[in-house]
C-alpha cells in the first residue's frame, strides 16, 4: 500500500460515520444512486466504491434496494405516459386480442424482467457476499465500457422503439440479468444490447428505463422484506432521505442522458469507466 493510500484511508477512518444513521451518508449514496444509476456508469459498482473511499461501513445489498425505490419513483414519474398506454394496450391485447406497439412494448418489457427475476434468486447470496469486490467492479466498468461503445460504434442505430418485438425484448432481458454483476452496469449493458439490436440511442435508453421498472419493483419489495426481518439495522430518516434525493437527481440524470446521447454517443462514458477502473485498481490492488 502506497504513502498516498494510506494518508487517504487514515482520513476518512478519522472523520466518516460507519453506519448509515448519518444523513451525510445517506445523502451522498443517494446522490450517487441518482446519478449513476441512470448513466451507463453502474451504480452499483459506485455505491461499493464510494463507501471504500470514504472509509464507510458497506451500507449493505437492502439499503442500495431501498435507494433503488427512488430511481424508480423518477422512471415512473418521468415516463408515466409511456408507461399508461403501454399497461392499457397490454390489458386490451389480453380481453380484447388487439395488438397494437405500446401493447408489445409492454410484452418485451414483461419477457425481459424473467432472465433477471430467475438470476437475482438464484444468485442472491453471492452477490451480496462474493461480487461486492472493487477489484471485480474495475473489471466490469472496463469491460463493459468497452462494448457499450462497441456496439455503439457499429450499431446501425434505425430501429425506433414502436419496432420493437418480444425477441429483442428477451434478448435485452438477458443482458439485464448480467448487471446482477457490481461493475456492469444495468442501464448500459440494456443499452449495449439494445444498439447491438440496432435500437437509436433514443430508443436503446428508453427501453433500457421502461425494463427497469418490474425489476427495481421487485427489488424493492425484497428490500423492505430485508428490512422487516432485520429491524435496527438501518435508521428510518437517513433511508428516507435518501429516497428522496435519488428520485430528484435520478429524474435530472434521466433528462441529461436522453439529450447528451443524441448528439454526443456514448464514448465519454467510456472514458469515465476506464479512468474509474484504473483508479481502483491503483487504491485497491
Amino acid at each position: 500500500m502506497n504513502t498516498l493510500t494510506q494518508l487517504l484511508i487514515h482520513w476518512t477512518v478519522e472523520v466518516a460515520p460507519q453506519a448509515v444513521g448519518s444523513y451525510w451518508q445517506a445523502v451522498v449514496l443517494a446522490l450517487v444512486q441518482g446519478v449513476t444509476e441512470m448513466l451507463p456508469i453502474s451504480s452499483s459498482g459506485h455505491l461499493i466504491l464510494v463507501p471504500r473511499f470514504f472509509g464507510w461501513q458497506d451500507q449493505g445489498l437492502a439499503f442500495d434496494a431501498a435507494m433503488h425505490v427512488g430511481t424508480l419513483l423518477a422512471v415512473v414519474l418521468y415516463f408515466y405516459r409511456d408507461l399508461w398506454n403501454m399497461a392499457t394496450a397490454g390489458l386490451a391485447s389480453v380481453f380484447r386480442g388487439r395488438h397494437t406497439p405500446d401493447s408489445r412494448l409492454a410484452w418485451a418489457v414483461l419477457l425481459g424482467t424473467v432472465p433477471v427475476a430467475v438470476a437475482g434468486v438464484l444468485l442472491k447470496d453471492t452477490i451480496e457476499h462474493v461480487f461486492r469486490n472493487p477489484l471485480l467492479v474495475a473489471g466490469n466498468l472496463a469491460l463493459f465500457g468497452v462494448l457499450l461503445w462497441w456496439a455503439d460504434r457499429t450499431g446501425r442505430r434505425r430501429r425506433q422503439l414502436q419496432q420493437m418485438d418480444l425477441r429483442d425484448g428477451l434478448l435485452i432481458g438477458l443482458a439485464q440479468a448480467l448487471a446482477l454483476v457490481p461493475g456492469t452496469s444495468r442501464s448500459g449493458i440494456t443499452m449495449t444490447a439494445g444498439l447491438a439490436l440496432g435500437l437509436t440511442r433514443e430508443a436503446a435508453a428508453r427501453f433500457s428505463f421502461l425494463l427497469s421498472v418490474p425489476a427495481v419493483a421487485a427489488a424493492g419489495l425484497l428490500a423492505v422484506k430485508d428490512f422487516i426481518e432485520l429491524p435496527g439495522e438501518h435508521t428510518v430518516g437517513p433511508l428516507a432521505v435518501a429516497v428522496g434525493v435519488s428520485a430528484v437527481t435520478g429524474m435530472l440524470s434521466i433528462h441529461f442522458l436522453l439529450r447528451f446521447i443524441q448528439r454526443v454517443g456514448m464514448a465519454p462514458f467510456l472514458w469515465y469507466r476506464l479512468a474509474l477502473a484504473g483508479l481502483c485498481v491503483y487504491f485497491f490492488r
